[in-house]
């Protein structure tokens, strides 16, 4: 453990979230300073099980989303775990968590109860669905969100949706989750008052996919499809030896390109000075850049894009991105000795701040492991902490 430098230092955060959602904006918070007490059940967040693992509970993919916290586990379906609760609730800034606002209701610690405990407490609620809409009490995953949010047609088609195969939906309201704490958490500073924060999955993924996907239908009535037709188009480019990505993107990059390539006619007859002819003539275009691909290797290619200022990326494999040189030059992965689960590789902190250096000084928690700290720093006596391990209201890390 070091101490932590980051903007949101001596905020905090009780974090009653599981999976991915949750705890990845949570981790960004303590990523950026703030001290994150993961309250957890007795057998844990679910998200420690999945994946690769050396011990039981300590998952890669748990870790990648869970460090910089505390873990205390408590069960709070019983009467001196849910006291637990309530005691903490005082003491911090923000509470954040992903069960279901009818379940927090039932349990005694939606909204209106905690703000009785805690009136300039941030609430976050990292929901599935606004609480407003017909689908409020659905239950909400990655896969979920992605079909009704209408980024599996952005990805596929409306004919045959794909999915993204990777859990973007819960990473991106992750972030969207951080940034909206962040900002409660400002004007709190500025007024004094908590106040209820809900982030909804469909609606920030909806939102997000619409920005380019709605297309013609951005307009009212509809005057064109819906979509974004050159990222059907961009496609990876295949070399004479390899893989690239090929993003001549202004009308100076494509001239330069085609004259750098001996095909200055394409230049006229792709239209490519302008913008919208350009537009209308994609994929005429791609097609050409393919044809020229094949002709080079990839070496060659990214040394002529180096020499006229062309936008390009070799692609990297996921069992190499450690390695790919920007990354490698800034340092992103970096290894961790972790004392129960040996050396371990994560991304650090990507977001840079200059006078309060966001990082890692904790690392992923075993379950219950910080409980006793957690408690006695509550007012809790080692008596009345061993009287909870024996009810079962609360565990302990081994």
């Amino acid at each position: 453990m070091s101490q932590a430098t980051g903007p949101l230092e001596g905020i905090r955060v009780l974090d009653l979230t599981a999976i991915l959602f949750g705890p990845y904006g949570s981790q960004t918070l303590g990523d950026w300073g703030a001290d994150v007490i993961k309250v957890e059940s007795l057998t844990g967040d679910g998200w420690r099980y999945t994946g690769q693992s050396r011990n039981r509970g300590m998952s890669g993919q748990f870790m990648a989303a869970n460090r910089n916290k505390r873990s205390i586990a408590i069960d709070l379906k019983t009467p001196e775990g849910k006291d637990v609760l309530r005691r903490l609730i005082p003491t911090v800034d923000v509470l954040v968590t992903n069960i279901r606002p009818a379940a927090m209701g039932r349990l005694g610690f939606g909204y209106e109860d905690c703000r009785v405990l805690n009136p300039r407490l941030v609430y976050a609620a990292a929901t599935g669905f606004g609480q407003d809409g017909p689908w409020a009490a659905r239950p909400a995953f990655d896969e979920v969100v992605q079909a009704a949010s209408g980024l599996a047609s952005a990805i596929g088609t409306d004919d045959e949706p794909a999915f993204v195969p990777s859990l973007v939906g819960d990473k991106l309201c992750g972030l969207a989750l951080t940034a909206a704490i962040s900002a409660a958490l400002l004007r709190r500073e500025r007024t004094g008052q908590g106040q209820l924060v809900e982030v909804p999955m469909l609606e920030t993924v909806a939102a997000f996919n619409s920005i380019e996907m709605l297309g013609g239908h951005a307009f009212v009535p509809s005057i064109g499809p819906s979509g974004y037709k050159r990222m059907k188009e961009r496609k990876p480019v295949k070399t004479k030896d390899g893989w690239l990505t090929m993003l001549p993107y202004s009308g100076d990059n494509w001239c330069t390109f085609f004259e750098s390539v001996g095909h200055p006619e394409c230049i006229e007859e792709f239209g490519v000075r302008d913008p919208v002819s350009r537009a209308a003539n994609i994929d005429r275009i791609y097609d050409k850049m393919r044809e020229i691909a094949i002709t080079r290797t990839t070496a060659e290619w990214e040394a002529l894009f180096l020499k006229i200022d062309v936008p390009h990326a070799s692609f990297a494999k996921l069992t190499e991105v450690q390695d790919q040189p920007h990354l490698k030059g800034v340092g992103l992965f970096v290894e961790l000795d972790h004392p129960s689960e040996g050396k371990i590789r994560q991304a650090r902190p990507p977001a840079r701040f200059s006078e309060s250096p966001a990082g890692i000084h904790r690392l992923p928690p075993r379950l219950g492991q910080h409980t006793e700290e957690v408690l006695r720093a509550a007012g809790y006596s080692a008596d009345e902490i061993a009287a909870l391990v024996d009810r079962k209201a609360v565990a302990t890390g081994a």
